[in-house]
């Protein structure tokens, strides 16, 4: 309990202090709409690539889903384990400083979305478990700070670097829905998928970062501060020039046509469009305009190399 406890809700029921949690912390509806952009996008890129035809069957698109949007709610939890000494000094008016849920319940959710991970693996595809289980030894790596959590404080760079790779590996999981259960290797095409995912990953990472300078609060990490608002603005558009590269690449890959190019440049201006703004007022809403620029521009790349080719696909077969 602290300042900003509300005894309402810390004495509400379980499942109804979990859905104030997921508000907070992991938005269902918006994560649950980005995951599953990315998963689709990984399993049509890979059919793409190696030149299938259609989709994969309902059934394995679904429990693929889960499993995604579950490995994502993990990482949230495994943050609130790795961040509560520092949450609890400096954000109190989180979920668990304030005494919302605690971190033992948060143990437990854990287990249990494990437990179904593996359940629903084991049921409908066993060989994907070799997959889902370097995902989960990394993700505890991780929880650990690979067991340099002080220099890793000390190097930012290697911190996001190394925490961001968990975004590439759920890739390779999502896009082995496709070519693992069909027996046969992975596209090269992929590693392009893969280089895009982990720069989009920090695309997010900086864009949800960036603060209004009367935002900044001790103890609270954000690279307008680490960097210099300028700096750190720049380097958000320097970093979604480089996936616009590595997007670019993907598609000559897949044998994309010239409207892709077209979207991507128009997407990559509209994208900067906030940047430019924010550098000029400096407000609350023009930082937080990046973040969602940030979004917008991660479900638009994912998107565009997978999920809108599939879609054309399908309607043509239709």
């Amino acid at each position: 309990m602290n300042e900003f406890s509300n005894p309402v809700e810390n004495n509400a029921s379980f499942w109804k202090r979990l859905w104030i949690y997921q508000k907070e912390r992991f938005p269902l509806l918006g994560h649950g709409l980005l995951v599953a952009a990315f998963s689709f996008s990984a399993i049509a890129y890979s059919r793409i690539c190696r030149g299938a035809e259609g989709f994969v069957d309902t059934k394995t698109f679904l429990v693929g889903i889960f499993t995604t949007v579950s490995l994502f709610l993990l990482v949230r939890i495994f943050d609130e384990f790795k961040d509560a000494e520092d949450d609890a000094r400096y954000r109190r008016e989180l979920p668990v400083p304030r005494g919302l849920v605690s971190l033992s319940e948060l143990k437990k959710v854990g287990i249990g979305i494990v437990m179904l991970q593996l359940a629903l693996n084991l049921l409908f595809f066993p060989k994907m478990l070799l997959l889902y289980a370097v995902v989960i030894i990394y993700l505890c790596l991780m929880g650990k700070e690979f067991f340099i959590p002080e220099w890793l404080k000390k190097h930012q760079f290697w911190y996001v670097t190394s925490h961001m790779l968990i975004i590439p590996l759920i890739d390779i999981y999502a896009s082995g829905l496709d070519w693992l259960r069909a027996d046969v290797a992975a596209p090269l095409g992929l590693l392009y998928f893969f280089a895009v995912s982990y720069m989009n990953g920090i695309v997010l990472e900086i864009g949800r970062k960036i603060r209004a300078p009367h935002d900044e609060k001790e103890g609270v990490l954000t690279y307008s501060a680490m960097l210099g608002l300028h700096r750190s603005v720049y380097s958000w558009v320097f970093v979604l020039a480089i996936t616009l590269s590595l997007t670019i690449a993907a598609s000559y890959y897949a044998g994309h046509g010239g409207l892709t190019y077209l979207s991507l440049g128009i997407i990559f201006m509209g994208c900067c469009i906030p940047a430019a703004l924010f550098l000029k007022s400096q407000t609350r809403g023009a930082a937080k305009a990046i973040e969602v620029a940030s979004a917008i521009w991660t479900i638009a790349m994912y998107l565009i190399l997978g999920g809108v080719p599939m879609l054309e696909q399908l309607w043509t077969e239709i």
